[in-house]
């Protein structure tokens, strides 16, 4: 897995052998980055379920202007720290480590609110409806903000959660993209 684009372009990360964590794939990443080409420049950017920091690292390589990873495996986040330094990153982000959905609590409790959140659960996972209604219900997304949920291609997502509206959805093989705006 590398960068794709932007200052640390071509930086190999590191990813975890087994099936714990899925990463997005190379492919998948620069499909989100093309679609969100005008919108990262200095964007405070979520990246929730963030496994080897593959996302919010790119996010940060293309401009965004403070990443926040949630991760709960300290395994996983220790490879995140990893990869991190490999890119020589010491500032522009922060890591949580906690469950995601007490994540999200914690940032409705802070009124904590972000431009882009990328929300990557394993496919399997049961947090999708939990943490896709915090969004829904709370002002977790500035003014033109956006959530992109990464799904099963084979799971189809809601059309709106709250005062969540869907008003994309891109398919690449076995995965998905669904973007929400609130309404």
């Amino acid at each position: 897995m590398r960068i794709i684009a932007g200052t640390l372009k071509g930086r190999r990360l590191r990813t975890e052998d087994g099936f714990s964590v899925r990463p997005t794939s190379d492919r998948l990443r620069e499909t989100l980055f093309n679609i969100l080409m005008t919108s990262i420049e200095d964007a405070a950017f979520l990246d929730l379920c963030a496994g080897s920091g593959a996302v919010g690292i790119e996010a940060i390589s293309r401009g965004a202007g403070h990443v926040t990873f949630v991760e709960q495996s300290r395994k996983t986040l220790r490879n995140l720290v990893e990869n991190l330094n490999h890119c020589k990153l010491e500032d522009g982000f922060t890591l949580v480590q906690r469950d995601v959905v007490s994540a999200v609590k914690q940032f409705v409790a802070e009124e904590q609110a972000f431009d882009l959140v990328f929300f990557d659960p394993p496919y399997a996972s049961e947090v999708y409806g939990p943490v896709m209604e915090l969004f829904g219900e709370q002002p977790l997304l500035k003014e033109d903000g956006m959530l992109i949920v990464e799904h099963n291609s084979k799971d189809s997502m809601p059309e709106t959660v709250g005062a969540l509206r869907r008003f994309r959805e891109v398919r690449q093989g076995e995965s998905s993209l669904s973007f929400y705006e609130c309404a």
